[in-house]
């Protein structure tokens, strides 16, 4: 019972702080595109709203490293890992819920790393719609894109 509460108590931890990582950094993200989104009209300049976008997705890239990263530290910390690239490793393919198995937690903490599972199904998804919402917002992709203007 202690195991299981010790891991349910840590893996709570972690996405508390990797929610908030999410958070803040998306927060971060829409002030840094917003500037940008607010002088950028989208119809008239498709490389400023390219770039904008590209931000955008550049950003979550360094949002989702940040928080892999933190259960890897854990994880290495923990010392359920030889190396910490082994436990960035192991962490990448949990939090992108691909789980390859040919790296595994002892069963004193393996818990954790199926909560991380699914906090990474859940900031992917949260990272999918701010992308779906700036890239609306900016009508950058809509059809009339690809048509030439006279």
């Amino acid at each position: 019972m202690i195991v299981l509460l010790s891991n349910l108590g840590l893996a709570s931890l972690m996405v508390a702080v990797t929610v908030l990582i999410h958070f803040w950094g998306l927060l971060l993200l829409t002030r840094a595109v917003g500037g940008g989104g607010l002088r950028l009209r989208a119809h008239e300049n498709h490389f400023r709203g390219a770039l904008v976008i590209l931000m955008g997705v550049f950003g979550i890239f360094a949002l989702h490293t940040g928080e892999i990263w933190t259960y890897a530290m854990l994880y290495h910390g923990l010392g359920e890992t030889d190396s910490f690239e082994q436990a960035l490793y192991f962490s990448t393919t949990t939090f992108s819920s691909l789980g390859l198995g040919d790296v595994v937690l002892s069963p004193r903490w393996r818990l954790i790393s199926a909560i991380e599972a699914a906090n990474g199904v859940i900031l992917f998804a949260w990272s999918t719609a701010f992308l779906l919402t700036l890239t609306r917002q900016l009508k950058l992709l809509e059809h009339d894109w690809f048509e030439r203007r006279s």
